[in-house]
């Protein structure tokens, strides 16, 4: 991919989203490792703290939709720049909450809608603008493999800040971390949105914004891949949010959590990329109906296995290799169905379904283990929507892929 991206401006575009991408995505996928110490030492309880991060699961999604429509205003580096502050300002005051308003206050709407501002919509959608259509599959994927590495190095990191540190100077010094992401979001490369590479059916032809939302939201097939999208962003949050809970409840140390947080960003790295090159080749939707259902039977083998460390290792690595792969393939169809003039502000709306989703795996979650002590409702209901998940995408509308031209 690296080899058709011949335009340094774009090459430089790609690398420096994925820079960004790797710092907040890799602290937000972190999350989970501190729900234990907090819990341990502020005394709020586990529902309390999921209720606050499930909060921002919300807002990072929330947030999408309107990062990406000022993006496609005035340009992605403004919006990067403000949610990189404002994340690295929610981690700073987060050691000083002691209640689960404060939490939500600081983890749940400061470091989250930093975070939304600087996550998929913006940074796919202002690449999207500099490339052609045959570019923008494997574009996609390889910017989305920066959050994947970001995980994979941010997971352990963070656990041994922890341990060293204490929660508290694990989280400032998160705060620190999201600060060096602001040179590479001052390296990203302008754009005029009126120059923006169409490449699919321009939604916003003659009527701009307001009409290319409505066309979206009249079309069955931008429904239902919010329902599939949905379905992924319950299982990412909860599984980002108590997996480390739930090793715990099996006897293993916080290195197993932190390395299998880990072992998910690398595996995630390989799927990215794969998903990402295999656009062209295979309909999206076809795509994401196979990661969907490939779930379904991964936590049904996790649930019939003993919960041993190796076990949870190759579960993440299982789990890795479909993560955020299902982002390039979503990207894709939206700009299939509606050009990328504004694929900021529709993908972003379809990341608020996700995150709605997320906002349901992650404080049910903690429902769950509150009232039974442990996480199997939870994984019966993640089986179900995986399953569901796949069927939706498959009626969606996408024209078959076209040979191309050697």
């Amino acid at each position: 991919m690296m080899s058709a991206l011949r335009n340094p401006l774009v090459l430089v575009t790609v690398l420096m989203a994925g820079g960004v991408l790797l710092i907040t995505m890799g602290i937000r996928q972190s999350v989970g490792l501190f729900v234990g110490p907090l819990n341990t030492e502020t005394g709020l309880g586990i529902t309390s703290i999921s209720l606050a991060l499930a909060i921002g699961q919300f807002v990072w999604g929330a947030v999408q939709p309107v990062a990406g429509a000022a993006a496609d205003h005035w340009g992605a580096r403004p919006v990067l720049l403000v949610g990189l502050l404002v994340m690295a300002l929610g981690c700073l005051l987060t050691p000083w909450m002691d209640s689960t308003l404060g939490l939500t206050l600081t983890l749940g709407v400061l470091s989250a809608a930093g975070a939304g501002a600087c996550s998929f919509s913006v940074l796919i959608g202002a690449a999207a603008q500099r490339l052609s259509p045959q570019e923008r599959g494997a574009a996609s994927g390889w910017i989305n493999a920066g959050g994947s590495l970001g995980q994979f190095v941010l997971a352990p990191v963070t656990q041994k800040l922890i341990q060293t540190l204490g929660w508290m100077g694990a989280m400032w010094a998160s705060a620190a971390v999201t600060l060096l992401a602001i040179p590479m979001a001052l390296g990203l490369i302008p754009v005029r949105p009126a120059a923006a590479n169409s490449g699919g059916v321009e939604a916003a032809a003659g009527g701009g914004m307001r009409q290319a939302i409505a066309q979206a939201f009249a079309d069955r097939s931008y429904w239902l891949l919010h329902l599939g999208f949905f379905t992924c962003g319950f299982h990412i949050a909860f599984l980002v949010t108590h997996l480390p809970t739930e090793i715990g409840l099996c006897g293993l140390s916080p290195t197993v959590a932190s390395w299998s947080l880990a072992f998910i960003g690398i595996a995630n790295i390989v799927g990215s990329v794969v998903v990402g090159n295999n656009i062209n080749r295979y309909r999206s939707k076809h795509l994401l109906a196979l990661m969907y259902g490939s779930r379904a039977v991964l936590v049904l083998w996790y649930l019939a296995m003993p919960k041993t460390e190796w076990v949870f290792y190759v579960f993440a690595v299982g789990l890795g290799l479909t993560w955020l792969a299902t982002v390039p393939p979503t990207a894709a169809i939206v700009g299939k169905l509606f050009g990328v003039r504004y694929l900021s502000t529709l993908f972003g709306l379809t990341l608020l379904s996700h995150q709605v989703g997320g906002f349901l795996g992650a404080y049910l979650g903690g429902v769950a283990l509150s009232a039974s002590g442990d996480y199997q409702a939870m994984w019966w209901a993640d089986i179900a929507l995986a399953g569901l998940a796949a069927l939706f995408n498959l009626p969606i509308r996408e024209e078959p892929i076209k040979p191309q031209a050697a």
